[in-house]
C-alpha cells in the first residue's frame, strides 16, 4: 500500500504545523507587548531610562557591560536568529523549501517583496539622512502574519499557509542578509577572523557521526563574542548556527533500533533498558527537530514579546505625529509595507508562475494570493529592529517606529479587505498549458 504524507498532498507538514501554532500563539503575546511599550511609554515614566540601565558580566579582569535594550537585541535576539537558522534548515531538507520549483516560486516572491519596499522607500529618502534605513521596509513579521490568518479563516487555504510561511523564512534570510552586509561598520579584522575559525569548526561538527550540545554551547558563546566584538551584528551568529545543524528525516535503522529496545523494555523494564530505549528514540530525531522542539517556544513566547516591549515604545503626542507624518522616513516605511509588499509579491510570484520556473497548489486562486501579499506587509519584528540599528537620532527613530506601527496595521487591514472582498476570485494560479505532477510516494528513507 501506498502511502502519501501530509506535505505531498499539498497541506501543512508536522512540523510546519507545529511552527505555525507557536508563531500563531505568539502573535498575541507580541500584540500584547506592543501595546503594553505603547503604554508604559505614554502613561507612564522611566520607559527609557529603565531600558538603557547598564548591566554587566564580569569574569576576571574580563567585563562585558550593555544597557537592557542591547542585551536584548544583541544577545536574546541571537536565539531568535537561531531558531530561524534551524527553521531554514529544516525545511530546505525535509519541509516545503525541497526542490527547485517548490522553492523558486516563494523565493521569488520574497525577491519581489524585498526589492520594490526598499525601492519605494528610497523613492522618498534618496539623499536624505535616512536613506540609509531602507532595510526597515522589507521585512515580513511571520509571527503577526500568521496570527492575521487566524482572523481570516476559511478564506485562507493551508496551501497559502504553506507558501507565505515559506516566503517569509526567504525574506528573513534577505533580512539577515541586509543586516549582515549593510548596517555593520568599523569591522574588527581579528575578531572576524576568529569568529571565520570558529565557523569552520562547527562546519566540520556538522558531519561528525555524534551531537554533543555543550560543544556547540560553548563554540556559540565564543563565536557570539568575537562576532559582537567584531563589528558584526551578532544576529549572524544566530542562523548561521540554525543553519548547519543537521537535519534529517528518522533513518529506518534508528527506527527499528528505537523498536527493538522498546520492546526488550516491555519484557524486562529495567531502568538501564529503559535508558536505553529513550537514547534510541531520541538519536531517530534529527538535532535541528530537537532543538526546534526546545528553542521555538522560548522563543516565539519570551524573546520576541521581550523584544517587542524593550523596543515599541514610542511617545504619541499631537507634536510627534504631526512631525512624523510629514516625515518623508515615515511615509517612505507606510508606503513601502503596504503598497511595496503588495505589488513586489504579487508580481513575484506571477512571474516564478507565468516563466514556470515556479510552481504552487493548483487549488489556489489569486485572490487569495494577492491577500497574502497584502499581509506580508506587516514588518514588525526585524523592522523594529534595523531600526535601531540604521537610526541614531532620536527623532528619526521616533518617525520609523511610527511609520512601522502604522504601515503594519494598514497591511493587515488591507490583507483582510482583499481575502473579504476577493479571496474566492481571480482563477486559479496554476498556470494553463502546464501539468501538475501528481504526488510522489513516500518510501522509508534507507
Amino acid at each position: 500500500m501506498t502511502v502519501t504524507t501530509i506535505a505531498e498532498r499539498g497541506d501543512l507538514s508536522r512540523a510546519a504545523r507545529d511552527f505555525l501554532r507557536t508563531e500563531s500563539g505568539s502573535a498575541v503575546l507580541l500584540l500584547t507587548a506592543a501595546v503594553l511599550a505603547l503604554a508604559w511609554a505614554n502613561l507612564f515614566s522611566g520607559y527609557e531610562s529603565f531600558w538603557h540601565t547598564e548591566f554587566a558580566l564580569t569574569f576576571g579582569s574580563m567585563e562585558l557591560s550593555m544597557d537592557l535594550r542591547h542585551w536584548v537585541n544583541d544577545g536574546l535576539m541571537v536565539l531568535f536568529f537561531f531558531s530561524v537558522g534551524l527553521e531554514i534548515s529544516r525545511e530546505m531538507v525535509l519541509g516545503e523549501l525541497r526542490g527547485a520549483r517548490a522553492l523558486a516560486a516563494p523565493a521569488i516572491a520574497a525577491l519581489g517583496g524585498l526589492t520594490v519596499p526598499a525601492l519605494l522607500f528610497l523613492a522618498f529618502n534618496a539623499g536624505g539622512p535616512a536613506a540609509g534605513a531602507w532595510g526597515i521596509a522589507i521585512s515580513t513579521d511571520t509571527a503577526v502574519v500568521i496570527g492575521v490568518l487566524a482572523l481570516v479563516g476559511p478564506r485562507c487555504p493551508d496551501q497559502l499557509r504553506v507558501f507565505l510561511l515559506a516566503l517569509a523564512i526567504v525574506d528573513d534570510i534577505g533580512a539577515v542578509a541586509a543586516i549582515a552586509i549593510f548596517y555593520t561598520d568599523d569591522v574588527q579584522v581579528t575578531s572576524l577572523v576568529v569568529s571565520v575559525v570558529l565557523f569552520a569548526a562547527l562546519l566540520g561538527l556538522r558531519f561528525a557521526p555524534f551531537w554533543r550540545t555543550p560543544i556547540y554551547v560553548f563554540i556559540g558563546v565564543v563565536m557570539w563574542l568575537a562576532v559582537l566584538d567584531s563589528g558584526v551584528h551578532p544576529s549572524v551568529v544566530g542562523v548561521v548556527m540554525g543553519l548547519l545543524v543537521n537535519a534529517y528525516a528518522p533513518r529506518l535503522r534508528d527506527v527499528m533500533r528505537a523498536q527493538v529496545l522498546g520492546s526488550s523494555f516491555l519484557l524486562d523494564p529495567s531502568p538501564e533498558r529503559a535508558m536505553a530505549a529513550q537514547a534510541a528514540v531520541t538519536e531517530a530525531v534529527s538535532p535541528n527537530e530537537r532543538l526546534q522542539l526546545r528553542i521555538q517556544p522560548w522563543s516565539s513566547y519570551v524573546i520576541v514579546p521581550l523584544f517587542v516591549l524593550a523596543n515599541a515604545g514610542v511617545v504619541l503626542t499631537g507634536e510627534t505625529l504631526a512631525t512624523a507624518f510629514t516625515s518623508p522616513l515615515t511615509w517612505g516605511i507606510i508606503i513601502g509595507l503596504t503598497v511595496g509588499k503588495l505589488v513586489g509579491v504579487t508580481a513575484g510570484t506571477w512571474v516564478a508562475l507565468r516563466t514556470g520556473l515556479g510552481r504552487v497548489p493548483d487549488t489556489l486562486r489569486w485572490g487569495q494570493l494577492i491577500g497574502g501579499a497584502g499581509l506580508a506587509g506587516i514588518g514588525f519584528t526585524v523592522a523594529l529592529f534595523v531600526t535601531e540599528l540604521a537610526l541614531e537620532d532620536e527623532q528619526l527613530v521616533t518617525d520609523a517606529k511610527i511609520g512601522i506601527l502604522a504601515g503594519s496595521i494598514l497591511a493587515a487591514l488591507i490583507g483582510w479587505l482583499i481575502f473579504r472582498l476577493a479571496g474566492e476570485r481571480g482563477g486559479q494560479c496554476a498556470p494553463s498549458g502546464l501539468p501538475v505532477l501528481p504526488p510522489r510516494p513516500w518510501r522509508p528513507p534507507a
